[in-house]
């Protein structure tokens, strides 16, 4: 791929500086709409703002690096949804640069522009743009550490060894998926001589070094809490349950072209192929993106096909994966170019129709797509209601079986901080909520049990020697669909042992009620 394969622009403006003006105002606009979003937090931003109020080298489920970037941004714009929210944009916006820096070390200053614009536009990014989460922070590092990691192979110094490195850390306190990183290298070593030449040399002696002294407190850390981060993430495999699903398989990839775009995954499920049956025959670049990008996704999908995976557990690949489809659409045939545009404008249209329907609840009505939304909407409303009922009697705590509705209450009902708890379904914690904040074995007084789970009502029940209902709530979402609550008075906690016997009792009761929701949802399926 060479700059005269190019169309041109404008003389008075270069490649570098439309990629860069194109950043900018894509990051401008995300933050302007983040400032104007009525979309409350997601349950999981919710969490990840709990833990930022405790600066810590880790927290129950997730490396710390999360909760730093937002207890930076609300200690400097305010404890505000918008300061929760706004790293993920400015993520975005350096993982862009970072690949237009990398595509142009690569291939040129049009490549460059072509990189930002298509990770810019990819349909994850329209929504993970406007979401605080770990893929955002990932995505950071693993787009710095293999820019440097180009740079490094091409004859880089210290300053590339160094990024490198930083990045290796960034990335394992972001998220622990970084260790795709570290297998693709591995793989690297073997496969790409200049990459065994860059890394077996003092520089890659100080990126492995800065990498060690940042990832070492978080290891530290794990060790002095039971490797409680590194048991959820084994934990997430689901492995201890009945395994080989096709199901799971099918789903997974299905929904690939949604986090990646449709013709997009194609190109690259091609690419890949390509690289594959003719390895050691295809370019050297080419080979070495390969190398970073298809190893998160063949793991995935053996994980989905073993048990299950959430659509975005391989979004590791499409870092390297938008290089290598932008190669394959920029050179050859005419036809991929426009494959390449019409990519970037399906990507737009979809991306702003998700975020008209995140914006307007008018709008979801009309559609009927409530199903999509009823997780965002109405947590304002929700925490008014759940206040107003914990002053309708003198309880002593207020008490919850559903994480997400607890951590969402520590966000929107600071009214009740000090008086929630979490109830125990198992022997243990099993999220953070349940690791802080337990029921404890003998609490004094009268308990408002409020759960968003009926299918744990009959459990919650036998924990209590006086368990009464004393009302429902129902808030209204878009269009049919309410989130719904079960209210009881409770007193008297006797928790019932969770032994095996306990397990297999429950699971017989659940697989003969096939009608009761797992949550507290109505106005569509749940």
């Amino acid at each position: 791929m060479t700059e005269s394969h190019t169309s041109s622009l404008p003389s008075r403006i270069s490649w570098r500086h439309a990629a860069l003006l194109l950043i900018a105002g894509f990051a401008i606009l995300r933050i302007l709409a983040l400032a104007v979003s009525p979309v409350s937090l997601y349950q999981d931003e919710s969490q990840y703002w709990v833990w930022s109020r405790v600066f810590d080298w880790g927290y129950y489920s997730k490396p710390p690096m999360i909760a730093w970037l937002i207890g930076l941004s609300t200690s400097l714009f305010g404890d505000s949804d918008f300061a929760i929210r706004l790293p993920a944009p400015l993520l975005h916006t350096a993982t862009a640069i970072f690949l237009m820096l990398s595509a142009r070390q690569l291939w040129g200053e049009r490549a460059g522009f072509w990189a930002a614009t298509l990770y810019l536009t990819m349909p994850a990014i329209w929504l993970s743009g406007f979401v605080i989460s770990t893929d955002a922070v990932l995505f950071s590092a693993w787009s710095g550490g293999l820019y440097a990691l180009l740079r490094l192979r091409a004859g880089g110094g210290w300053g590339a060894a160094i990024g490198l490195g930083v990045a290796l850390g960034f990335g394992f306190l972001s998220k622990y998926a970084m260790i795709y990183f570290l297998v693709s290298t591995g793989l690297a070593l073997v496969f790409d001589p200049a990459v065994r030449r860059a890394l077996l040399s003092p520089h890659g002696g100080i990126a492995a070094a800065i990498f060690l002294l940042l990832l070492a407190p978080n290891l530290a850390w794990n060790a002095a809490n039971d490797f409680a981060t590194v048991s959820h993430t084994a934990a997430n495999a689901n492995w201890g349950n009945d395994l080989f699903h096709p199901g799971e398989l099918i789903e997974f990839l299905a929904a690939q072209p949604g986090v990646f775009g449709p013709l997009t995954f194609g190109v690259l499920v091609t690419v890949f192929w390509l690289t594959v049956t003719r390895f050691l025959r295809i370019d050297p670049d080419q080979r070495l993106l390969v190398l970073y990008a298809l190893p998160p996704l063949l793991v995935v999908t053996g994980q989905a096909f073993i048990s299950r995976a959430h659509a975005n557990w391989a979004a590791a690949t499409y870092v390297a994966g938008t290089l290598l489809v932008l190669a394959f659409l920029l050179r050859g045939a005419a036809w991929r170019r426009w494959a390449l545009y019409g990519s970037i404008g399906l990507h737009t249209l979809i991306g702003l129709f998700a975020i008209a329907l995140a914006a307007s609840p008018a709008l979801v009505e009309a559609l009927g797509a409530g199903d999509a939304t009823k997780r965002i909407r109405a947590w304002d409303v929700t925490a008014e209601r759940i206040i107003a009922a914990a002053a309708a009697d003198d309880y002593a705590l207020i008490v919850f079986d559903d994480r997400n509705t607890f951590h969402q209450m520590q966000r929107y009902a600071p009214q009740l901080d000090g008086r929630t708890a979490m109830w125990l379904r198992h022997a243990g914690p099993t999220n953070h909520a349940e690791d802080v904040w337990p029921l404890d074995e003998d609490p004094q007084g009268r308990l408002l049990i409020v759960s968003n789970r009926p299918l744990e009502v009959p459990r919650l029940r036998e924990d209590f020697a006086v368990f009464e209902p004393v009302g429902t709530l129902a808030i209204p979402l878009d269009g049919p669909f309410t989130r719904d609550f079960s209210l009881w008075v409770a007193e008297g906690h006797q928790r019932v042992e969770r032994d095996e016997a306990y397990e297999i009792r429950w699971q017989a009761h659940d697989a003969a009620d096939d009608t009761t929701p797992v949550r507290g949802y109505s106005g569509g399926d749940e």
